[in-house]
Formats: structure tokens, C-alpha cells, sequence
């Protein structure tokens, strides 16, 4: 701090003025009182450790002007002036490094994350269930299924009903203990819809937070209450009863969502029911289709098997009651040269025709089936129709080579077909 006057750093004590520090300047006399801001401020503001200055020189001056000053000629414009140049420092200091980590500033900021935490959930709606409990009753599944169907938590829950009336008998009892407001209302006809629609038109009043409302009756005069509350900007649901089944309608978009009360359950949309159905019948198939190919595998084992006994002619007695069985005339009347193991398409059609020819012989009227044939075919050579197309390269299965054999013809009979020669058709 140096004298107003003459610059002088030489001053000492001179009492006190207006509460402030005076001082009487030893080399011209002057009496000044103590500077506005104190000088570790004003070396802060003209000059760094470097000798940079960190304000303008327009602002230093201002600066020089308003120290040299008397207190009572500063003016408006020279505090403001100072004022922005005081406030740009504070935003350096707290923007520095040192600042930013400091443990103070990450309190300040928790503080700041605290307040927008509570913001919001004092923000947050609730809904309200209005309940006509001489026209509608609702068990507790039928509440906690409406709870359900609103997007905010049910939070207050109202019943009216003039609850001296012995047809109510106990429902007061089980309604108060499941948390409803019981509201009383005197008898008579519709008292207890007409103080629903009294509550019901000043209800931000009593609960500001309140979004939504369940309107549960079935009486068509609540049409006005439902209409009201929704000029209010509420989402109203109107809650009715047709047969076994709640009727949620909502006012505001019109969907409607079905309860059964007999279920217990919410009643799903065709839409919902036709892909339930489809879903049913696809597990179905899937089912059927495992099942039949644990069939064919058991087939295809028992085959084997049956090959093997074949071929060790050393057959099992339940085997033996399974296996068709070939009268010893007509294995007889087969040539040796038959039985041997088949070399190509030629023999085999001969043996096929050779098997047709002796079954006719013997019963003329015998339809012959594709499998009874195969299973003549199996007993003379050992091996299963099946592997001896496919040992011989005439195609997948028994079957599909007499479809495509120029010397046979299928012809269907119920489930079977029956195989007929050309020569003899």
C-alpha cells in the first residue's frame, strides 16, 4: 500500500475513521485510510511471478485509478469494472488444477448429484383406485391384476358404500385391512356414485401427485367423472363388470384389457390366442417327428437283429412269432441258385418274379403287398431288401426300385401297395 499523494511507502497508524484503519503518510503528511483490497490482491491482479500481467492494460489502469482514489469519489462504473475483473480471477482459481482436486469441490458436487437424485422422485405420479363397493366387488387378485395394468404405483385405494347396509355384510372389514379408505355415504339410490363424483372432481387438490385413477364401477353415470378427471389431465381407467369378466377400459387411448374373475387370469387377444394355437402345434410336431424317429431307429435295430439270426440260423422264439412265415413247399421250389447271394438287377428281378409266381400259384386271390414281398425276398437271401438295392446301386429303398422296375407296377391298396408284375397285368 503506498500514500494517495506522493507514493510514499513510509506511513504509520493514525487512529480509526468510519471503522477503518487510518493512516498518516511520514513524508507529506497526507491521511488516507486503508486500501479497498488488500495487496497480496493487488500484486494478484497487476503481475504474476513472471512479470506477465494477467489483465489488460486498460483494465490496470482502471485499477491504478480506483487505488489512487479517495473512498468517497470511487464510482458505479469504477466497482463494476473491478467487479468483473475479480469475478474472471475467481473462475481461473476455481477452474485451476489444484481447485478441481481439492476434497472441498467433490463434496460441493456430491451435494449438487444428491439434489437432482431427490428431484426426480419427488417428481414421481402415483395412481389412485376409486371403488363402488355396491356395485362392484374385487378379490385380491382383481386389485393386484389392476395394479398391474398402471404404469405408476397404486398408492391410495377408496371405497364407498353405505357400510351399515347388511347386504355388504363383511366386505368393510376385509377391504380396510387390505388398505382402504373406507368413505361412508347415507342410503339411497346412487349416494355412493354421486359422492365418488364429488370426491372425485377435486382430487389434485388432496393428492397433487396423483397421475392415474381406476374408476371401478359399473353404473353409466360415472361417464361424467371419467370424463372430468380426464379434462384435469389424468389417465382414468373405468373398471366394469360383464358375466365373469372385468372390463378395463382405458379413456384416454380406448384399449380395452379383459380380466377373467372366474380364471383368476387376463384374457388374451385372438391375436395372442392364435399364436398360443400355433405354438401347440408346432411342440406337436416336433413331438410326433422325435417320435417316429425313435420308431424308425427301433426298426432299423430289430432288422439288424433279425439279420443276424438269419444268417446264424439260430433264431429267438419271440423272433420267430414276429417273422412271417414261408410255407416249406415254396422254399422248396426255389433253385439253390436263387438263394445265393444276387450279383445283379437281372437276377433279382427273376427272383422277385419267381416269389410272385409261386404265391399266385398257390393263392390266387392273395393280393401281394411291397412288404410281404420284401419279407419273401428276405427269407430266401438273408439280407434285408433295402441293403441289396443298395449293394447294388439301384437306388435308396426297396420300394422306389419297383416304382422305377420296367418289370413291376405298384398299385395302391389302402395303406399298401400292391406289386403286380408287367407280364402279368
Amino acid at each position: 500500500m503506498k500514500c494517495p499523494r506522493c507514493e510514499s511507502t513510509s506511513y504509520r497508524k493514525n487512529g480509526r475513521r468510519n471503522d477503518k484503519q487510518n493512516y498518516l503518510c511520514k513524508n507529506c503528511g497526507k491521511q488516507f485510510l486503508e486500501s479497498v483490497f488488500s495487496r497480496s490482491l493487488e500484486t494478484d491482479l497487476l503481475a504474476n511471478s513472471n512479470g506477465h500481467t494477467k489483465v489488460s492494460t486498460a483494465e490496470t489502469t482502471e485499477l491504478s485509478l480506483l487505488k489512487n482514489l479517495p473512498e468517497e469519489k470511487i464510482t458505479e462504473k469504477s466497482l463494476s469494472s473491478f467487479s468483473l475483473t475479480l469475478a474472471e480471477q475467481l473462475l481461473q482459481t476455481i477452474l485451476s488444477p489444484d481447485c478441481l482436486e481439492s476434497a472441498a469441490l467433490s463434496q460441493f458436487i456430491q451435494k449438487i448429484q444428491q439434489i437432482t437424485e431427490i428431484k426426480p422422485q419427488l417428481e414421481t405420479g402415483i395412481s389412485l383406485l376409486l371403488l363402488d363397493a355396491e356395485n362392484l366387488k374385487l378379490d385380491i387378485n382383481s386389485e393386484l391384476f389392476l395394479a398391474s395394468v398402471c404404469k405408476y404405483p397404486l398408492q391410495f385405494k377408496m371405497a364407498f358404500a353405505n357400510w351399515k347396509n347388511p347386504s355388504i355384510g363383511k366386505q368393510d372389514i376385509e377391504l380396510y385391512n387390505r388398505g382402504y379408505q373406507l368413505v361412508h355415504v347415507p342410503e339411497g339410490k346412487d349416494s355412493a356414485d354421486a359422492k365418488m363424483i364429488a370426491f372425485g372432481a377435486c382430487i389434485v387438490r388432496s393428492y397433487p401427485t396423483v397421475k392415474e385413477i381406476l374408476v371401478c364401477s359399473s353404473d353409466g353415470i360415472l361417464i361424467h367423472l371419467c370424463n372430468e378427471l380426464q379434462n384435469q389431465g389424468l389417465i382414468v381407467y373405468w373398471v366394469r363388470r360383464q358375466g365373469q369378466t372385468l372390463h378395463i377400459e382405458n379413456r384416454n387411448t380406448g384399449k380395452l384389457t379383459h380380466y377373467s374373475l372366474a380364471m383368476a387370469t387376463k384374457v388374451p387377444s385372438l391375436e395372442k390366442v392364435v399364436e398360443q394355437i400355433q405354438d401347440l402345434i408346432k411342440n406337436e410336431q416336433e413331438s410326433i417327428n422325435t417320435r417316429l424317429h425313435k420308431l424308425t431307429t427301433i426298426a432299423s435295430l430289430f432288422q439288424e437283429s433279425s439279420n443276424i439270426n438269419n444268417k446264424s440260423n439260430s433264431k429267438r422264439p419271440e423272433i420267430e412269432e414276429i417273422t412271417p412265415i414261408i410255407d416249406n413247399s415254396f422254399v422248396q421250389s426255389i433253385p439253390e441258385e436263387d438263394s445265393a447271394k444276387i450279383p445283379n438287377e437281372k437276377t433279382l428281378d427273376k427272383l422277385l418274379l419267381k416269389i410272385i409266381q409261386d404265391i399266385q400259384t398257390k393263392s390266387p386271390q392273395t393280393k401281394l403287398s411291397v412288404s410281404k414281398l420284401g419279407t419273401e425276398l428276405q427269407k430266401i437271401t438273408g439280407e434285408s431288401p433295402n441293403s441289396i438295392i443298395k449293394k447294388l446301386k439301384l437306388g435308396s429303398n426297396f420300394t422306389k426300385y419297383l416304382e422305377s422296375s420296367p418289370t413291376f407296377t405298384l398299385k395302391a391298396s389302402g395303406k399298401e401297395y400292391e406289386v403286380m408284375p408287367l407280364l402279368f397285368e
